[in-house]
């Protein structure tokens, strides 16, 4: 593995259109400071990078809607987030934004130089046009039914009822969200990269020479490139951005996705402008990109190919993405409010930092989808930060207090399990150590705990508070150690949970420039009759309380949200006419469900086991989101019982059941007001 004089961290740079939520934060930020932090603590020159993104259509959209300027909406959320990170411990060497005038001129000359170079083509094409409101329309501005799932409002970009990635031309009755009217296509000329030139290229760098790429982020590149890459725009028809800045593109600005990821160079420039080219253009640093699963191709085919049509700059060594964080089992929505923001859980949990940090790196999505929940928030503290790591400082530090006046015991009766524990120590920094440069930052964290269980289990057994009866020899040994491991633990959790790292030196009396990684384990940071502060306790148990308050305040925003949804969404239209005699030839009757178990490898299939009054049957039906096997057993239905038999999952399935669909898509089943025999017919 290649050595490197020093490190460039880059973060993604958020959208200043609304503030931060913990999605970004266990996806993005928390293990980008992580790894920054332990880089310094090992004595790297590193360099962490963030700032907004201030140019998105999001931005326009949001200044409509609120009757003002982008400037506005940027320099509202700007400071917002940028006060936000560092209250919660983000510890940025520059944090600047992407309307700057460094930024500005940094990406006007980036453009500029591959466009004298010949790197881009010139194409015009057909995009759709706002008549009345005079403009191009830019994705986020048509809307239209989606074409997968036939959710209304969908954007020209994406679904966000299902999900699906769209282009405009995809939708179904498109209309402009400026003046509510069909739009029209116009012919209209921009600037591309032809990000198929670099295919070849990019199937060698990334293929074949970046096979320790994360799985997730290596799969998505592979799927991308095996597709086939197409040239891609570089400019907008758009009045709110950077300027195209050469003849002949007056109303056209810097796509975004060009725009936004310049911003990591011009932010460099902007605090580092005497040295700011060792960081970006010498081979001997190291690039990290950490982004969402969202942000892989912009980081790992668009951007390098960025760089590399200028040919000045080095290229990203890893980019360890991370996937989505779910919160109490739902899809985060900035649109419906759907998160817990950064800002507002400072404000309820102060001077809680660190428990957040530690929670949201405990349950971090490295290799797949998680769940957040306020139990689980409540459990880790109460029973990890609270139960092990405190409760092992708090001990070793009162029976200091208790036994030697506050001061370190010399090491006076040392045996045999004082070395065979900290032995462990030098076991558990590789550990952590390997983890945390492999970019496994849950791994880490456990093995960090690992260490604070170590403690633990060390005064379980050697039970100083019953030796001081008879040996305070041996008890002056046992605290001795113990204090060591106190130290070790500051330590290892610094990059973690910096601020009780911080209050654990000041309860140990020690200096912060003991946080070198190096020292963990050195066994000399606590000399014999050093004086160590007053016992604290490092954390408080969070109470039922404060999780109700947030859990109701999540309860009354679900409720909200499909009281909208339902009041949106349409009815369905009446379908085409029938006849009596066609609607006679349904036989439509009650059943009991007898059994009900999930059809295996499915998410929404419940196999049903029914007593028609006529036969015993089995019936598959997709209601396994709406309803639970043991919520179905005992339940009287209504089936349509001489459908045709059709096989699903190798399983015959004879009949339907009645459901109703509900404007917002859920469905419930059709029951009968009062029970009745099983085979009453309906109609």
């Amino acid at each position: 593995m290649k050595e490197f004089k020093r490190y460039l961290v880059t973060s993604a740079l958020p959208y200043a259109n609304g503030p931060v939520h913990i999605g970004h934060l266990a996806g993005v930020y928390v293990p980008a400071d992580i790894y920054t932090r332990y880089l310094r603590m090992c004595g790297r020159d590193v360099f962490f990078v963030g700032g907004s993104d201030e140019h998105g259509v999001p931005i326009t959209i949001q200044a409509r809607k609120q009757g003002c300027s982008p400037q506005d909406i940027v320099d509202k959320y700007h400071k917002l987030i940028k006060e936000s990170f560092a209250e919660f411990g983000i510890s940025f060497d520059v944090y600047s934004r992407t309307t700057s005038g460094t930024h500005y001129k940094t990406a006007s000359e980036f453009f500029r130089k591959l466009y004298e170079d010949g790197k881009f083509i010139e194409k015009e094409s057909e995009q759709y046009y706002d008549e009345e409101a005079g403009q191009f329309l830019a994705d986020r501005y048509i809307v239209g039914t989606c074409p997968k799932c036939g959710a209304e409002g969908a954007y020209g970009d994406q679904c966000e009822k299902c999900g699906s990635t769209l282009s405009p031309d995809e939708l179904l009755n498109p209309h402009s969200a400026l003046s509510g009217k069909p739009p029209v296509k116009r012919r209209t000329k921009h600037w591309y990269l032809p990000l198929n030139e670099y295919e070849p290229w990019l199937r060698q760098w990334i293929l074949e020479g970046h096979k320790e790429w994360k799985t997730n982020v290596y799969g998505q590149c592979k799927s991308w490139i095996d597709g086939g890459l197409q040239p891609r725009a570089v400019s907008r028809d758009l009045d709110w951005g950077i300027p195209v800045p050469v003849e002949g593109a007056e109303g056209k600005v810097l796509y975004v996705w060009f725009d936004a990821p310049i911003g990591y160079i011009s932010n460099t420039i902007e605090a580092r402008p005497d040295d700011w080219e060792k960081y970006w253009k010498d081979p001997d640093t190291k690039m990290v990109h950490f982004i969402g699963k969202d942000n892989i191709v912009f980081h790992c085919i668009v951007f390098p190919s960025m760089l590399k049509a200028h040919g000045d700059f080095i290229l990203p060594e890893n980019v360890p993405a991370n996937e989505f964080l779910n919160l109490e089992g739902d899809k985060l929505s900035t649109s419906r409010n759907w998160a817990i923001w950064l800002h507002e859980y400072l404000r309820d949990f102060p001077g809680k930092q660190d428990v957040l940090r530690y929670v949201l790196c405990a349950n971090a999505p490295e290799t797949k989808d998680n769940d957040f929940t306020w139990k689980d928030f409540q459990t880790r503290n109460n029973s990890e930060l609270v139960a092990i790591y405190g409760n092992f400082v708090n001990r070793a530090v009162v029976l200091t207090h208790k036994y030697f006046d506050g001061k370190v015991p010399a090491d006076l009766k040392h045996e045999q399990i004082d070395d065979e524990t900290l032995a462990q120590v030098p076991v558990l920094k590789a550990a952590i150590t390997d983890a945390l440069e492999h970019y496994r930052f849950r791994e880490a964290l456990k093995e960090a705990m690992n260490l604070a269980r170590l403690g633990n289990k060390y005064l379980t057994d050697t039970e100083p508070w019953k030796v001081a009866k008879t040996d305070m020899d041996r008890t002056a040994s046992i605290l001795n150690v113990s204090l060591r491991l106190c130290a070790d633990l500051a330590i290892a959790f610094a990059p973690f949970i910096p601020f009780s790292s911080d209050r654990l030196l000041t309860i140990l009396n020690l200096p912060k420039d003991i946080l070198k990684w190096d020292n963990i384990g050195r066994g000399d940071l606590l000399p014999e009759g050093h004086q160590i502060g007053k016992a604290e306790l490092l954390f408080e148990k969070i109470e039922d309380e404060a999780i109700d308050r947030q859990m109701a305040r999540l309860e009354a925003i679900r409720e909200a949200n499909r009281k909208a949804a339902a009041a949106a969404a349409p009815v369905e239209p009446q379908k085409a006419e029938c006849t009596f005699d066609e609607f006679g030839k349904m036989d439509i009757r009650t059943a009991t469900v007898l059994e009900a178990e999930r059809v295996p490898k499915t998410d929404k299939l419940l196999k049903l086991t029914i007593d028609t009054g006529i036969d015993r049957r089995v019936i598959v039906s997709g209601i396994a989101e709406y309803y639970t096997p043991e919520q179905m057993v005992g339940k009287q239905i209504c089936i349509l019982a001489n459908l045709a038999p059709r096989k699903i999952r190798g399983i015959e399935s004879k009949g339907m059941i009645l459901m109703a669909r509900q404007p917002d898509g859920k469905m419930r089943i059709v029951t009968p007001e009062e029970t009745l025999c099983n085979g009453a017919t309906i109609g």
